[in-house]
């Protein structure tokens, strides 16, 4: 018998917190409602962005060191699609509901 895929996309996950480790962002897809406040902490020693993808978008952190937080407060429903700048192949979504 073989291990389960795991290339294969999952739903996005609930919750308010994103965990960056190991040179990736954790759930790299989030769910939540509008209103909600998002905090992502680095858990890697070295240091990463969250950034949006599309210009003027509204993540804007400093690069955070490690342990630093980061977040934003989400009110209007969409999928905002971020990276980190240092590291441009971690990328990620937040997708807002009502």
């Amino acid at each position: 018998m073989s291990p389960p895929s795991t290339g294969t996309p999952t739903a996005p996950v609930a919750g308010d917190a994103v965990a960056i480790k190991n040179f990736a962002f954790a759930p790299a897809a989030l769910k939540v409602r509008a209103g909600t406040t998002v905090t992502w902490t680095n858990q890697d020693s070295d240091p990463h962005t969250v950034t949006s993808t599309q210009p003027g978008g509204p993540l804007r952190s400093a690069a955070l060191t490690s342990h630093a937080t980061y977040s934003y407060r989400f009110t209007k429903p969409g999928t905002y699609a971020y990276l980190c700048t240092v590291h441009p192949f971690m990328t990620a979504t937040v997708e807002v509901t009502r």
